[in-house]
């Protein structure tokens, strides 16, 4: 049945990581038509984000719990709620679609289904994207990501109606209005990018040397994740061990928090290619995107051809300070008033996807069951094993013996699951680098 017209609609999120958490719980407020009441569910894994990182966020839920791919489907099995956001790796994504439609057979009073992209959409574009179809909205950040997505799902015969243009929903805060005492750049880092020791150590000495070119500055280093936490991307290089070795001067910090509030006292941010920049820009900050290590794929920094805030150490060290392209941000769903030439802005980026799903709770007789791309027939040689990966059969059963958490571990399993995932994590960050290193030589 339609949802009520004067009761809170409830959305749950569905998350993996910390920054996935914030995407979600965030595009939920912004894309429901009305007040809404928030149920948030971490997927437990290797980058279920800490109480600290949740705390960095700031988004806040009603409720929020940790679970498997098994208990939250049946969750969703016996309990209702009008959207369901998953803010998911692609391969997570496709899981969860095949086993929301076996959790929900024989239901015509299904949620809607959203997914999206946290950010730039700068690789594995096509099988990211079909490992998103099926929802019933997949969100595109920009103009240009909308015409993207539309054509790779019209170039493999699928239906593309799910495209719903949107922008970033963690974008505002106060626009730039000048120069801070002192004058402070921010270099934004990023756990995956580049990834290799040499390049971190290199961006790091840079850094630091600017620090030291420029004493009346303030110099900050911002940092996603203490050492032992995991985010989005694996870090295996953490830079707060890269700095040990060095002898940074006295205007040269590491900072943490949220991002937004760096961002209030920033006049230059600098970075390879986060999505911060994208935020920065949304402000009229000064942004640069490094050319040092090269403009790459793997970097991501090609993404930003056009901006106008290519530039490198050389040329920031000299003074230089970009202008950013106005049609450039307009098109990539940042420019806080719209289009130079008025069409347009922030505020409205997402009435489009709040249409449709008021269209979608609104459907008489409800929603049919979600169709995926891919399926045992398109993908046989595929969908298996993503399914298997979260202990799903074929048909999107939970197998058995999938990890559930539908009662509240002991306190000896509680003491053997904290131990479990510090052997993970040591082996991850630690144990298989070393490996990795000794096959290169």
């Amino acid at each position: 049945m339609p949802a009520s017209a004067k009761k809170p609609l409830r959305v749950a999120v569905l998350a993996d990581s910390d920054t996935r958490w914030k995407w979600g719980a965030l595009t939920a407020n912004r894309i429901a038509p009305r007040e809404i009441r928030l149920d948030g569910f971490l997927l437990r894994g290797r980058a279920t984000p800490t109480a600290r990182q949740l705390g960095e966020v700031g988004v806040r839920a009603d409720s929020l719990r940790e679970v498997t791919a098994a208990e939250f489907l049946r969750v969703m099995r016996e309990e209702s709620c009008d959207i369901l956001v998953l803010a998911l790796v692609g391969g997570g994504v496709q899981a969860m679609l095949h086993g929301l439609n076996r959790a929900w057979e024989g239901r015509a009073d299904r949620p809607v289904v959203v997914t999206g992209y946290v950010g730039v959409v700068y690789e594995k574009l096509a099988d990211g994207l079909l490992l998103r179809h099926g929802a019933d909205l997949v969100l595109a950040n920009s103009r240009q990501d909308a015409d993207r997505f539309r054509a790779v799902y019209e170039g493999v015969g699928a239906d593309a109606g799910s495209v719903t243009e949107v922008a970033l929903p963690f974008l505002g805060g106060a626009p730039y209005s000048g120069e801070h005492a002192p004058y402070t750049v921010v270099f934004a880092a990023q756990p995956s990018v580049p990834d290799s020791r040499r390049d971190r150590t290199y961006l790091l000495n840079r850094l630091v040397e600017h620090a030291r070119r420029h004493p009346g500055r303030e110099v900050l280093l911002k940092l996603r994740s203490r050492p032992g936490e995991h985010t989005t991307h694996l870090e295996e290089l953490p830079y707060q061990k890269l700095v040990q070795r060095l002898d940074p001067p006295a205007n040269f910090r590491l900072v943490y928090g949220h991002m937004g509030e760096v961002l209030d006292r920033t006049d230059l941010l600098v970075t390879v290619s986060s999505t911060a920049a994208l935020e920065s820009l949304h402000r009229g900050i000064p942004t640069v995107v490094l050319t040092d290590l090269g403009v790459r794929e793997a970097l991501g920094n090609h993404h930003f051809v056009g901006s106008g805030c290519l530039a490198s150490w050389d040329q920031l060290d000299d003074g230089h300070l970009p202008r950013a392209d106005g049609e450039w941000v307009a098109r990539q769903g940042v420019a806080a008033g719209g289009t130079p030439s008025g069409e347009g802005t922030y505020e409205t980026a997402f009435d489009a996807a709040r249409e449709r799903i008021g269209d979608l709770l609104g459907r008489p007789g409800g929603l049919p069951p979600m169709t995926p791309y891919y399926t045992p027939v398109t993908a046989p040689g595929y969908l298996p094993g993503i399914l298997a990966r979260h202990h799903l059969g074929p048909d999107g059963t939970p197998l058995p013996g999938a990890p559930a958490a539908d009662r509240e571990p002991g306190p000896v399993r509680q003491i053997v699951r904290r131990a479990a995932r510090g052997a993970y994590r040591h082996g991850v960050q630690r144990v298989a680098p070393v490996i990795r290193r000794m096959g290169e030589l």
